[in-house]
């Protein structure tokens, strides 16, 4: 998000400030729903935004947030206060006091100043839309392949995103160095990963002056051989397959058709929109919809 809340709220100071758990379902349920786009009506239980709303803008996932707020973690990591805190577009001062009762330094949080749209920001539109995808295995990259918008079903089926640091949410880093991500994809990961490497090689020859992925591309070199050899061949990549097929641990195999959008918004016209479709009424299909029904039934038990 980009723009200044409009409400007002409570001021908050260190000196009367509740504690992290209570400050932070304070601005959750003191939040608008309208504001970020999700119905506000008269069945809601309780007002402002519903946990997994704020796990869906956020990014951090429903069980982190509910242990913040019934006091079960009084440390959380400080990209995960920065995800917060950018959600429920804190003020400067209840930014500075989340993070102190956190235990965490105020310095160098991240934030994104008012109107101004920093190299990890996602326009507001390809927000809703990944939100709409909710049951949709769904993706935004950036250029050098960051992670920086998931669904919900691709949480579910890949991997936790919010779980893990800025640093590794990034395809490349996930299909080399993530063994629990590689193993999803059996037989299928080498022709995956090739691909993958072949977009990044694309991406650094639309890119050269971009030293992040330079640094990224020398760290992988270093570090994996296959990589390395991929990244140095000059043959081309491997054909794309038509489906990938997912080995996930509880749901089974899920076959899944890739579809790769690029945005051509005048923000940010390097974003990429992958999804991760199952066949309508498929066997596929099915077992999706079932592990994202056992995902909701555990989220809402934790919330309750």
């Amino acid at each position: 998000m980009t723009e200044q809340s409009s409400g007002e709220g409570p001021r908050i100071t260190l000196n009367d400030a509740p504690r992290l758990g209570e400050f932070l379902r304070a601005r959750r349920t003191a939040a608008d729903p309208a504001r970020w786009g999700f119905e506000s009506d008269r069945h809601r239980r309780v007002p402002g935004l519903r946990r997994e709303e704020l796990a869906q803008l956020s990014q951090v996932s429903v069980a982190s947030i509910a242990r913040i707020e019934q006091g079960r973690t009084h440390r959380a990591s400080k990209d995960v206060l920065t995800a917060l805190a950018d959600a429920l577009e804190l003020s400067g001062e209840e930014r500075a006091y989340l993070f102190v009762a956190a235990g965490r330094p105020t310095h160098d949080d991240g934030r994104r100043s008012p109107g101004t749209l920093q190299d990890d920001a996602v326009p507001v539109a390809l927000a809703h839309l990944v939100h709409d995808l909710s049951d949709v295995p769904a993706l935004v990259l950036n250029q050098r392949l960051d992670i920086l918008l998931w669904s919900r079903a691709a949480a579910a089926l890949f991997v936790d995103f919010g779980l893990l640091t800025r640093r590794d949410r990034n395809l490349v880093r996930l299909a080399f160095c993530h063994e629990r991500y590689r193993a999803l994809f059996g037989h299928q990961w080498e022709t995956m990963a090739r691909n993958i490497v072949a977009a990044l090689r694309s991406q650094a020859d639309r890119c050269p002056d971009d030293t992040a992925l330079q640094a990224l591309v020398g760290e992988l070199v270093i570090h994996d051989s296959l990589f390395a050899a991929w990244w140095g061949a000059t043959t081309p990549p491997a054909s794309k397959p038509p489906r990938l097929t997912c080995h996930h641990p509880t749901a089974g195999e899920i076959t899944l058709e890739t579809h790769v959008l690029r945005s051509e918004g005048h923000q940010r016209a390097d974003l990429t929109l992958v999804t991760c479709a199952p066949r309508p009424n498929s066997p596929s299909q099915q077992a999706l919809r079932l592990l994202l029904e056992g995902i909701g039934d555990v989220d809402r038990a934790v919330a309750g």
